[in-house]
């Protein structure tokens, strides 16, 4: 699963003593609890929430003043996890679809595997982590069991499915423990940088910021002949997106990546 966004600011003390491999996880959660995402929106929602019980309920269930945090808080951190992580729901169909599955279905299934893994982790677990199909899988599913391997994607879904019972097992055991705990740190580290490249590659894809060639299998765009008023432009509003990001980054602007998605959608309108 992909795990991002939504940490508790009370619960830092208590997630610090998880494992040493899930301490980046839980640094990108607590960062996106100081983004503020519509505080007027939210400010709306938290009054008649006040007004009308909801946050008695909220309090019951996932014992928000315990966890030194508020409804507020809580719906801030939502909205902004749901903007970081939202891209899955493009690319996941993107690669799967490579296989020969249905773009369409597997988008309702990437949003309903979401749904549903966010929805337990929060209500049997209250952790605060948002659940979602992970981008390293899925492309060893279409590009090499299918694509290279010949396999249908029939019976590679039939294996992912036996592959998720027999890590169901596992999970009740101490096996699984074992197992991850006797992976070096150094590959834990690795898989996180390897994943975070292939998401960045298949970003640049997407921009046509790399294109195919036949000679050095990838190259950069060529802003120039027909195809610029039409691919070129594209390409240079990803660069400049990615800029202003950078630059918001630089000067510490909270929320400047979500600010920079926001920025670069309204000049691409």
């Amino acid at each position: 699963c992909h795990y991002l966004g939504g940490g508790l600011h009370g619960r830092q003390k208590r997630v610090k003593a998880q494992s040493e491999s899930s301490k980046s996880v839980v640094n990108s959660v607590l960062i996106s609890r100081e983004m503020p995402v519509f505080p007027g929106f939210l400010e709306i929602i938290r009054v008649v929430s006040e007004n009308t019980g909801g946050t008695f309920m909220l309090e019951k269930i996932f014992h928000l003043k315990e966890n030194h945090t508020d409804v507020k808080t809580e719906l801030m951190a939502g909205v902004t996890t749901f903007m970081t992580m939202a891209y899955i729901l493009a690319v996941n169909p993107s690669i799967l679809s490579a296989s020969g599955m249905d773009a369409n279905a597997v988008l309702i299934a990437t949003s309903l595997a979401s749904f549903v893994g966010t929805a337990l982790m929060a209500l049997l677990a209250n952790y605060p982590f948002a659940l979602a199909p992970g981008m390293g899988l899925n492309a060893y599913f279409s590009y090499t069991v299918v694509l290279t391997m010949g396999y249908s994607w029939q019976l590679a879904l039939m294996a992912v499915f036996v592959e998720g019972i027999i890590f169901i097992v596992l999970s009740l055991t101490n096996v699984r423990e074992a197992i991850f705990n006797a992976i070096p740190m150094t590959l834990k580290s690795a898989v996180s940088v390897g994943i975070g490249l292939f998401v960045a590659f298949v970003g640049l894809q997407n921009a046509k910021l790399i294109v195919n060639s036949d000679s050095t299998l990838v190259t950069y765009q060529h802003f120039k002949g027909e195809t610029f008023h039409s691919i070129g432009v594209g390409a240079i509003l990803a660069l400049v997106g990615v800029l202003i990001t950078a630059i918001l980054l630089v000067k510490k602007v909270k929320g400047g990546i979500l600010y920079g998605i926001l920025i670069t959608w309204v000049l691409g309108i």
